[in-house]
This record gives structure tokens, sequence and C-alpha cells, in this order.
């Protein structure tokens, strides 16, 4: 057998079976306990050994990017929404309240985000999805500034870290109120001066 036919080899089945077990119980043990969860206990109620796990996913930043991979439709669908506003400065803030929510999705969550997001390292599986999401945003706060909306300083990076800080705020079980007050506040230093919401 030559090596692009071993290439192109699809995986064993108990291969993919395995990798599927793995995502589906880091996913629940995510909503349970949170991204710093026992990895050693997602390998065990998944039925696998640590080092199966490890072939798969070398890092608990693997692990969580794929895991949010599995949740990224929602995500996508909203956008698909968000696309259809006629407004970009309404586009933008239900962007942010989108993004807040996924970023919401697991306890500790925007830490480990925000840390790939600054870091921009290449070997983190996160800054791939940090990027796009960056981009995504970048997109929006560029269709405002052309629509006079928003500063012109203002960067997609910048309201990334506002929504991961939003919702690491959420996570600590501040009330809905006080998160509004909030997003009014950070809202306010990215419109434009006279732009009343």
């Amino acid at each position: 057998m030559s090596a692009g036919e071993l290439r192109g080899r699809k995986p064993r089945a108990d291969v993919q079976r395995n990798r599927v077990a793995l995502l589906e119980t880091a996913q629940r043990h995510f909503l349970q306990h949170g991204v710093g969860t026992s990895l050693e206990a997602v390998a065990k109620e998944a039925g696998v050994g640590p080092a199966t796990l490890y072939r798969h996913f070398p890092t608990r930043e693997a692990l969580l990017a794929a895991v949010l991979q599995t949740r990224s439709d929602e995500l996508e669908a909203r956008q698909g929404d968000i696309d259809q506003l006629g407004d970009p400065a309404e586009a933008l803030e239900q962007w942010l309240r989108a993004m807040e929510e996924y970023f919401s999705s697991f306890s500790g969550l925007p830490d480990p985000l925000m840390a790939a997001a600054r870091a921009q390292e290449p070997d983190n599986p996160l800054t791939i999805p940090c990027d796009i999401l960056i981009a995504a945003t970048d997109q929006y706060v560029r269709a405002a500034q052309l629509a006079g909306r928003v500063r012109a300083s203002v960067r997609g990076h910048d309201l990334f870290l506002a929504a991961c800080s939003v919702a690491w705020i959420k996570g600590t079980g501040t009330e809905e109120e006080s998160l509004d007050r909030l997003r009014t506040l950070i809202a306010s230093g990215y419109r434009e001066q006279g732009i009343q919401a």
C-alpha cells in the first residue's frame, strides 16, 4: 500500500467511536463542572484510558476547541438572522449578545478564550475559533462605522474581549439588571458620540 493510500484511509471505526464518545462526555462535564473539569473523569466516563483521550486531544484547549466546534451551529444560525437586520448598529449589538451567550455555554469558558485572543499563539487550538469570531465582529464593526454609528477607533478584537468579559461576569451569578447596565456602559464606549440606542 502506498503512502498516498495510507493518508487517504478513513480512521478505524473504534477510533471514530472513541472520539465521538470523548466529545459527548466532555460536553456533559463542561456543562456540569465547567471547563476546569477533570479530564481523567471525562476519559473514564467515555470508556477509554487517559492515553486515548490525549491521543485525540493533546491538551485541554484542544478538547475544548473541538467541543465548541460541535456547538457552533446555533451561533452560526444566530449570525444568519443577524445578517438580515437592516440597522448595522443593531446587528453589532445583537452579535455581541450572541457571542456573550456562546461564551456563557460553560462555566469558566471566557478565561481560556480571552487568553487565546490576547496571546495569539498559533499552536493554541482556541486561537483559530477566536480569530474567526474576532473577524466576524470586525465586519459588524466596520459596517456600523460606515453608517456613522460606531467610533472609528473601535476594533472587533476590543468588542470580542468585552463580550467575553460580560460572559465572565454573568458566570459569577450577577443579576441581569446589573449586566444590562454594564452592556449600556460598554455600548456608550463604542458608539459614535451623539448617537442614541
